[in-house]
C-alpha cells in the first residue's frame, strides 16, 4: 500500500509540475504578444570592440568583466 501511494504521488506531482509549465508558456506567449517580455538587450557594437581589444592584448576576461562591469560569462558569449 505505501509504494502505491509514494506512486500516486508522484504522478499527481508530475501532472502539477506540467500544468504549471503549461500556464507559464501561455502567460510568456501573452506578455510578448504584448510587447512585454522582450528579454535583455544585446551589447552595443563599441563594448563588444572593447572586450575583443582587450582580450587581444592579453587582459584575462575575469579584469575585461570588471572593468567594463559586467559579468564574466558576458565577456566569454562576446569573445
Amino acid at each position: 500500500m505505501g509504494q502505491l501511494f509514494y506512486s500516486m504521488l508522484g504522478i499527481i506531482s508530475e501532472f502539477e509540475y506540467h500544468l504549471k509549465r503549461e500556464r507559464q508558456l501561455e502567460g510568456i506567449a501573452k506578455a510578448k504578444a504584448a510587447g512585454k517580455y522582450k528579454g535583455r538587450k544585446p551589447l552595443s557594437d563599441d563594448i563588444v570592440t572593447k572586450v575583443r581589444v582587450l582580450k587581444a592584448s592579453g587582459v584575462s576576461p575575469t579584469k575585461i568583466a570588471k572593468k567594463l562591469n559586467m559579468g564574466r560569462t558576458t565577456v566569454y558569449k562576446y569573445l
